[in-house]
Parts: structure tokens; sequence; C-alpha cells
């Protein structure tokens, strides 16, 4: 070991044994794949049965040239679309506001209106494949417009499987692609959860989401903590507005990241299903087993991802995704190598998905579910996550619940702590980063980025232009004033929101429609 290199100190143990697992007050027999509380798996034979969802999160440009990367990476085997989308498109602003000027494409597709949607998956059977969005301040309108375009194709609505993030509390602490003040946002969750049981019930209405916390700096047992006390909010919220827990929990969904400490990412996951299968059960009465059940998708750590020597990536990449899967993960998302400098090109999303076809069909690790069980280390560390999370949850309980300890700044110092207490490690070779602090090469090796076409935003502003010139304007303002109308009351939002979409209002219309009765939140500076 070279002098100048210092390890992090850690809880770990040089030699885990039974008398390890006693330092915990928890049963030693984990039980059984598809048991409560699914410390082993959600399923009874996991990837025997069925390997994971591959996904490729993408989106670029305008609808077609995204059309182009799904039907490309359809082609390669993914077996799941997840669509990112530009950030006007995230925050409830059409191509052609003032503030997109620069944005529109760049992180995700444009989406103004049902035309974009229809081109978006034009050629694609929305009955035989499952889309996850990555939206959360416009989901409502994002699933509104996924459910109109099916229709128009002749799909049946009810055969829709899917997901929308539609997770706003993390919007709050981690990422800031917030609309509304948070309990208006939260009716709309709640609204979304009434009324996608009744018309796509194989739909997931929410993926309750760790993953941007982490990138934004918080601990492996934070990121668990947090994302459950926030999951826990929405149980409370659609409690508060009449529904039934055992109709809407065996929707929930959840979205975490694969992060690089292999072996505790691996003891997260299992910690995660225990701990909300008892949150479940033991909190909300709920008595529905797949209520109790914590589905998740991953993503590999994009916050690890260096623009320093690219190509280790492809390592990481592939450490992260075997992390999830070992894990128990239902659906992955594997990132590609050149994320640190830009969009994916066509080359690079095919290695990562590779990534995960090889994991899937040349390691041997699906052939026997849940391989890590009964290791001293995974279960003591097991153990550990879940009590140093619930920790957190009583601290949050303590403080409120998820709402106010987000309203009070807690969640987000929390965060800030941990972030900067992992940039002193790196900066303080505590923790080595492989081609950054370390095993530096003067002459870096170049890889082509995908740039977005600049021409295509004046495209994008074009047809919304066009559109809103040959609408039936009457018929457009009418649904436009029944959303406001029903953001005034207590009627759900989601029959408006629809109606809005098919009579060609855009995301933005509908947006302010909401903002007018609802307002803008504001963030508060917490010093």
């Amino acid at each position: 070991m070279p002098e100048d290199v210092k390890l992090a100190p850690k809880a770990v143990h040089p030699l885990y044994t039974p008398a390890n697992l006693q330092d915990w007050d928890y049963d030693r027999d984990v039980g059984y794949p598809g048991d409560f509380p699914f410390t082993r798996g959600v399923q009874t034979t996991m990837y025997r049965g069925r390997l994971w969802t591959m996904r490729q999160y993408a989106g670029m440009g305008d609808a077609e040239e995204s059309n182009k990367r799904y039907k490309y990476l359809l082609s390669h085997g993914t077996t799941g679309l997840s669509v990112a989308f530009d950030l006007p498109t995230q925050i409830g602003m059409d191509s052609d506001h003032a503030m997109a000027v620069g944005e529109v494409g760049k992180v995700g597709v444009a989406i103004d209106s049902i035309e974009d949607m229809q081109r978006l998956f034009e050629g694609i059977s929305l009955e035989k494949i499952s889309t996850s969005m990555t939206i959360n301040a416009t989901a409502s309108i994002l699933l509104a417009l996924y459910v109109a375009v099916a229709r128009r194709s002749g799909a049946e609505v009810k055969k829709l499987n899917g997901t929308v993030q539609n997770d706003v509390l993390k919007e709050y602490i981690a990422r800031g692609t917030y609309i509304y003040p948070p309990r208006h946002a939260m009716r709309i969750v709640t609204d979304m959860f009434a009324w996608a049981n009744e018309h796509v019930p194989d739909w997931n209405p929410i993926s309750i989401s760790g993953y941007h916390m982490r990138e934004a700096g918080c601990t492996a047992v934070q990121e668990v903590a947090f994302t459950l006390s926030n999951a826990i909010a929405y149980v409370q919220a659609a409690l508060d507005a009449g529904l039934e827990v055992d109709k809407f929990a065996p929707r929930l969904s959840f979205f975490f990241n694969a992060h690089n400490n292999f072996l505790e990412e691996v003891a997260k996951f299992r910690a995660a299903r225990r701990l909300w299968a008892k949150i479940m059960r033991d909190r909300f009465g709920a008595a529905n087993p797949r209520s109790l059940m914590l589905r998740f998708h991953t993503q590999t750590a994009g916050s690890t991802l260096t623009a320093q020597q690219p190509e280790n990536n492809i390592v990481r990449t592939a450490l992260q995704a075997l992390a999830a899967v070992l894990g128990g993960t239902q659906s992955l998302h594997t990132n590609s190598f050149d994320e640190a400098l830009g969009l994916p090109t066509e080359e690079s999303a095919r290695v990562a998905l590779r990534t995960q076809q090889i994991v899937a069909y040349e390691t041997g690790v699906p052939n026997t579910i849940d391989p890590l069980a009964g290791s001293y280390f995974i279960e003591s560390l097991t153990n550990q996550v879940e009590h140093e999370a619930q920790e957190y949850l009583d601290k949050i309980d303590a403080l409120g619940g998820a709402l106010k300890a987000i309203e009070q700044g807690y969640v987000q110092q929390e965060i800030q702590n941990a972030a900067y207490d992992a940039q002193q490690a790196i900066d303080h070779l505590e923790q080595v980063v492989v081609g950054v602090n370390r095993f530096e090469t003067e002459d870096e090796a170049t890889v082509p980025v995908f740039r977005v076409d600049e021409a295509l935003e004046r495209k994008q502003v074009e047809r919304l232009r066009a559109l809103r010139a040959k609408r039936d304007h009457e018929v457009w303002q009418a649904a436009i004033r029944q959303v406001e109308e029903n953001a005034r009351s207590r009627v759900n939002l989601m029959p408006a929101i629809l109606q809005a979409v098919e009579s060609y209002a855009t995301v933005g219309e509908i947006s302010d429609a909401m903002r007018r009765v609802f307002g803008e939140y504001q963030e508060t500076v917490v010093l």
C-alpha cells in the first residue's frame, strides 16, 4: 500500500461469523424469497422465473430523434423503455417559453402536446412494452398524454403497463424540478393514485426515489431512510384523501441507486425491503401481501462516473449492475460510460445494455435465488443498515413527518453534510477514485460525444405554434377552464387533464392552469 494513501475508517470486521449477527436484535433466520418480510426478494422464484426488466433511460432532442433511439434499443434487446424529458417539460414550460431558450431537448426529449407524444411512440405497441417516464411535477399531464396516445392507437388502456416517477417530495430535497407548493403537489399525486387504480390498474402511479438523493451525496443508510420516509408521507396522504391502503399500495414502486460499495449496496436493498414490509403491516395495517412488497427499479450511479479515463466507467457500471441484481431489483438501467461528458451515443448505450445482458446470460447469477443469503457479512450489514435507517425514520417522525422535515431543511442538511464528508475523503485520499486522485494518466483518451442538433429547438417551436394555430380554440379554452375548476375544488384532476390533452392543450398551458390556483413553490434557504 503506498504510504500516502490512507484508508477511510469503516465499521467492518476483518472476519464475520455467527457471533457478529448476535450484535443485532434481529431474528437470524432470513426466511424465504417471496415471504414476509421479503429480505430475500419479493418473488418466490426471482430471476429463475423471470429476469429483471432491462431498461435504458433515453430521450434527446425532439420526439423523432428519441423514437429512433428507442427503436434502436429495442432492436438490441431492451425489454422496457425509460423516457427522459427535457427541463422545460419537467417544470411545465412549453418549448417557446422565454425561460426554455437553450434547454429544449437538451437533457431529454421535448414534449409539448399530444402530437409530440404520438411521434415519440410511433411504431411502438404500447400494449406490448413497459414504459417508465421520469417525470414528477408534470407527471399527471404526461400520464394523460400517454393514455390519450394509447387510445388513438387502438390500444386497450387497462392493459397499459409502466411507471411515472411522480415523486415530488424528493424534488424539494435534491433535484429542484418542482412547480407547486408541497401540499398541493401531494393532492395531485393522490388524485393520480385514485384515477390510475380504476383506469390503468397495471400502472405504477409513483416511483418513490432514493436515486436522486444518493446522487446529491447521501449515504446508503440515508437513501433508505429518506426514501421510506417520503413513502410513508405518500401513503398517509392517500389515506387522508379517503383511499383504501390495499387498493393503492400494491402499485407503489421504488427507485434506488446502485453505488460503488458493492456489498453495502446488496445489503441496502435487502434492508429496504424488510423495513417497508414491516412499515406497511405494522404502521398502516395493510393485509394484501402485495401491499407489503417493495418493488424497485435501479439505476447505476451517475455521480460515480468520471470524465477522466471514461472507459473505467464500464467497469464501475458492471459492478453496480451486479450489486442491483444480487440485491433483487425488478428492473435496471445501466449508465453509459460517456455520460460524464454528454448524452450517450448509440454505441455507448449498446455497451451499457450489453452489460446487463452479460450479467443475465453469462455470469450464472440468476440460476439461484438470492445467492448471497447467509453470508455472515451480508446479514450483519443488512441488519446494520436497517437499524440505522430506522433511527432516521424515528427522528423524522419526531419532527412531524417527511413534509415537515423537508420544510425545516433537516433532510437537505443531512445530505449536504454527507456529501461534504464524502468529498473531503476524496480530497484527502481517504477514498480512492481511480483515474481521478490516484492512477492518473497524462494523455487522456478521447471518446465521441453526442451533441443535440441546435436546429431541433427551432423546429420544435415551429411545430408548437402550428398546433396552436390549427386547434379548436373554444374546445381548448373550455378544457383549460375545467382543469382550473377541478383544481379549485376537490374533484379529481385527472379526467380534466386527460380531456385537456385530447383538446390539444399543451403541457405548459395545463401547468399554468394549476399554477393560477396552487401558486408556485419558493424554496426557503436554510442557513
